[in-house]
């Protein structure tokens, strides 16, 4: 559901990282790009309006004021939305070492 979500606000770069096994944080991790701060914004809002009407609760948010890099816990997958400069700064998929066996395409799950 988060991974259509993304699709249909045109979200850029979506990756998808799983997490089990490797964290008890979540056992999964979705990082993408908006083009500026108001899709980095309305992405994150239609997100988490779309998790609410599914019945996921109330999941926790830092960032929305600025929109630079938002962050949604949703319990089991926390989603990552940055604007492109912010992302390849922080480079947070280096830390979770992308190319290793762990990370899958993000049209192959979720």
């Amino acid at each position: 559901m988060i991974l259509k979500r993304l699709d249909d606000d045109k979200a850029q770069d979506i990756v998808h990282i799983d997490l089990k096994g490797k964290s008890s944080v979540a056992d999964s991790m979705i990082v993408a790009s908006g083009r500026s701060h108001r899709h980095v914004g309305a992405i994150a809002d239609h997100l988490l309006r779309a998790l609410k009407d599914a019945g996921y609760g109330k999941a926790r948010v830092e960032g929305l004021p600025h929109c630079d890099w938002v962050l949604i816990d949703a319990g089991d997958v926390v989603v990552h939305l940055f604007r492109p400069e912010v992302r390849t700064f922080y480079n947070i998929e280096k830390i979770w070492a992308v190319d290793a066996p762990h990370r899958t395409p993000a049209a192959a799950s979720v």
